[in-house]
């Protein structure tokens, strides 16, 4: 495994046990966050602390989330990865999806480097 798949799996463990410290770890401080869904920008935070701040708005959607690696590629700046998205609702969401309910999606990931940090982070949906 070489440095950016450490940092890669880092992040997604940090993600998968709301543990936010460990997945800003490999954070640039003035990290770009993006959020795709249906080919539309949704979301676009910029900094570490606006990313944190999200991130811990999130917590609160889910009771259980996993996000699982299913493909890797990489180049010298880039990094894509697939993943498998399984999580537990916490709340109600407006769209009619219930509390308890599962969730299964795929998705997307597209992480840029500098100096082994994390620069810009793109998910898509």
């Amino acid at each position: 495994m070489n440095n950016k798949e450490k940092i890669i799996q880092n992040y997604i463990e940090g993600y998968n046990q709301f543990d936010i410290d460990k997945m800003i770890a490999d954070f640039d401080e003035s990290v770009i966050f993006e959020n795709i869904q249906n080919g539309e920008i949704n979301l676009t935070l910029n900094g570490i602390k606006e990313f944190s701040a999200q991130a811990e708005k999130g917590k609160e959607y889910f009771s259980a989330r996993k996000q699982t690696i299913t493909s890797f590629i990489q180049d010298e700046i880039t990094a894509i990865i697939d993943i498998d998205y399984y999580a537990i609702l916490a709340v109600d969401f407006p769209n009619g999806l219930k509390a308890g309910q599962g969730l299964n999606m795929k998705g997307k990931s597209i992480f840029q480097f500098l100096d082994d940090k994390i620069i810009k982070l793109t998910d898509m949906s």
